[in-house]
């Protein structure tokens, strides 16, 4: 089937899916596969759950009309979300970097949405299978779209681009992540910037910090928006003490963003915000409003304590950046719990053991490391093999009065850990 022909069944049934145990009325399935899995295995299932059709690409599947055969259904999700993207025309803000990407979209979703109709990336869905569906949930009625783009290898971001292809860019940062998949810093740089090589032989636009260097000089040249000190959108930090609060152009603004760490992605969004004409009061009322709810910076208070709760994501930079607010914050009983960060190939050693050492210079009531890693560094801290097995210590050492920051990877499960604080 060519691709005008499977759009026009996508006209007829605009609701995609990939889960074959998520498919509402009047669905598309495309059966993708991984190492573990293969979707042409239940596209019958998907039709008996409400699908109007199912995609395949292994032939001994394609049984009965409305089970449709191609080459590959990634390619095929990819291709229909670009050609989408195009019959669209709408204007799309390309989001990727080391650190915050997602909280940053998250604020510029919310400034934006006080002017457009604005679609932007659910959840963290900004990889190969995340982008397409983040396009095909756009409609006529949408006037701007955010899409975040993650990466893991080089030319990852090369081949979001080239399905979303977006009219702007933003590179919030570049840190250590993800090593392993990149090899080197160099590696990640390179990646994170091939948004702005497409942007560059398209036309585009980038907004930029201007404290960033690497950032700096890699855009120098372009159509660009600084953002920072020194450019047209600059402000100042009050307080971080828990929450974010900034003055930006005599406007206080006070968030419920936790940590230092978080002033420049506010900068970005009202860098983004102001340059869509959206009034400054309405700009403020977003920031003002906008509370984390996914882990990133999210401020929560038990019957025992107050936590910080930081534990979706975790690198050298985001967990030094962590660390280093929490060790200005001003609390008589202060207690770290940090998971492994992951997938830093050959520096894995090296940089936890840098962070067991500057948990080592913090005044700090207790410290927790969790996981495999940790467990190599030289360190005082009490170690444990996994989020259970601190479960259990808390349960007969349980922690109160005290502020605690929970920080690590995903993978670690440390907010398994929140009910026992």
């Amino acid at each position: 089937m060519d691709i005008k022909a499977i759009y026009d069944i996508f006209c007829g049934y605009p609701l995609v899916t990939t889960d074959s145990r998520n498919c509402p009325e009047h669905s598309i399935f495309f059966a993708l596969k991984g190492e573990n899995f293969n979707g042409n295995k239940f596209a019958q299932s998907a039709l008996e759950k409400g699908c109007a059709y199912a995609f395949v690409d292994e032939s001994e599947y394609a049984d009965g009309e409305r089970i449709l055969l191609v080459d590959n259904c990634l390619q095929t999700l990819q291709k229909l979300a670009e050609y989408h993207r195009e019959q669209l025309g709408i204007k799309i803000i390309g989001i990727t970097g080391s650190n915050g990407k997602t909280t940053t979209k998250e604020l510029i979703a919310a400034v934006l949405s006080k002017k457009y109709n604005l679609t932007y990336t659910k959840g963290n869905l900004n990889n190969q299978i995340g982008v397409p569906l983040t396009l095909l949930s756009m409609k006529k009625e949408h006037e701007l779209a955010i899409v975040e783009m993650g990466a893991s290898h080089p030319g990852d971001i090369k081949e979001l681009v080239d399905i979303a292809h977006p009219n702007f860019g933003l590179i919030t940062n570049v840190g250590t992540a993800h090593i392993l998949g990149f090899g080197s810093f160099e590696g990640v740089l390179n990646t994170k910037c091939e948004l702005y090589d497409y942007l560059k032989t398209h036309a585009g636009k980038v907004f930029y910090h201007t404290a960033n260097p690497h950032l700096s000089s890699r855009s120098e040249g372009m159509d660009r928006i600084a953002y920072g000190e020194g450019s047209s959108t600059s402000a100042t930090m009050i307080a971080s003490d828990p929450f974010l609060q900034i003055n930006w152009n005599g406007r206080e603004v006070a968030t419920h963003l936790i940590g230092s760490y978080n002033f420049e992605n506010v900068l970005a969004s009202i860098s983004v915000g102001t340059y869509f004409g959206v009034p400054a009061d309405d700009i403020v009322a977003a920031l003002s409003e906008y509370t984390p709810t996914n882990s990133r910076s999210q401020f929560m208070k038990s019957e025992k304590n107050d936590l910080i709760v930081d534990a979706y994501n975790a690198n050298p930079t985001s967990m030094t950046a962590a660390l280093n607010n929490f060790k200005s914050m001003k609390r008589d009983r202060k207690v770290v719990i940090l998971g492994d960060m992951k997938e830093l190939g050959h520096v894995s050693e090296v940089e936890h053991q840098k962070i067991a050492d500057l948990v080592a210079g913090m005044d700090l009531a207790a410290a927790f490391l969790v996981g495999p890693n940790f467990a190599q560094t030289n360190s005082s801290a009490m170690k444990f093999d996994s989020a259970a097995d601190l479960i259990a210590y808390l349960k007969e050492s349980p922690i109160t009065d005290a502020l605690v920051l929970v920080k690590g990877s995903n993978s670690m499960k440390l907010t398994t850990c929140i009910d026992s604080l």
